[in-house]
């Protein structure tokens, strides 16, 4: 592995690691893990804070996991690049930098290892990707804004957009195959697409791992609804 590729994977983690929920809270004189749902990120910063607070954290968040994807497509020549065009290899380095970022979220060292859901660091380092996962992660915030209008319930909104991402980066990944010229065939796209294609998978689960406590509450009928004048 090339080293600078090893460097942006830890500046990328140690980056993603910044709990900024945690120092808002603290800008505001409270310890965020210690009220509403206790989660660091920005549905809680929001809930508990404010909106211009929780908005603040989720664009800080999103930061943090599109700064260091930007930077190392930028050094190491992926950035603009089509999967066909970057390479299997390239592309799951890239990928382990927005891992990295997302991990440093979820497991900070900061805060003993533990951390927020990692929504929008995610959505920050897969829209980064440009063009490879750019319009997918875009498709994923138009059906997160679609199901919280219609049910109310962000970690609803949060599992549907991370079920959808890894669906609508094989769309893509199909179509942009298909106007390429020569066309290359559909096992050939799909083993140079490997690595997005996983990575936006194995981001779905991870994204359902934690909110294994929302799902419970949903299930009993617990789990917080924005109200109208929120």
């Amino acid at each position: 592995m090339d080293m600078t590729w090893l460097g942006c994977m830890i500046g990328a983690y140690l980056l993603g690691s910044i709990p900024f929920g945690v120092l808002i809270g603290r800008a505001r004189g409270i310890d965020i893990r210690e009220h509403g749902s206790r989660n660091i990120g920005a549905t809680n910063v929001g809930r508990v804070l404010g909106r211009r607070y929780g908005l603040l954290c989720f664009f800080l968040d999103m930061a943090k996991g599109a700064i260091p994807v930007l930077v190392a497509g930028n050094m190491l020549d992926t950035l603009g690049h089509t999967t066909l065009e970057s390479g299997a290899g390239q592309l799951w380095l890239w990928m382990l930098v927005a891992l990295a970022a997302l991990a440093g979220h979820m497991f900070s060292p900061f805060l003993g290892f533990g951390g927020g859901k990692g929504v929008a660091t995610a959505f920050g380092g897969l829209v980064a990707m440009w063009p490879i996962l750019t319009i997918p992660a875009l498709i994923a915030l138009g059906s997160w804004i679609l199901v919280v209008m219609s049910t109310r319930v962000v970690s609803i909104a949060s599992m549907a957009a991370a079920l959808i991402m890894p669906i609508a980066t094989l769309v893509m990944m199909l179509l942009s195959g298909g106007r390429s010229d020569p066309q290359p065939a559909t096992l050939d796209i799909l083993a140079s697409g490997s690595a997005p294609l996983l990575t936006t998978v194995g981001i779905a689960g991870l994204v359902l791992w934690r909110h294994r406590s929302n799902i419970r509450r949903l299930l009993r009928g617990e789990e917080h609804v924005i109200k109208s004048k929120d």
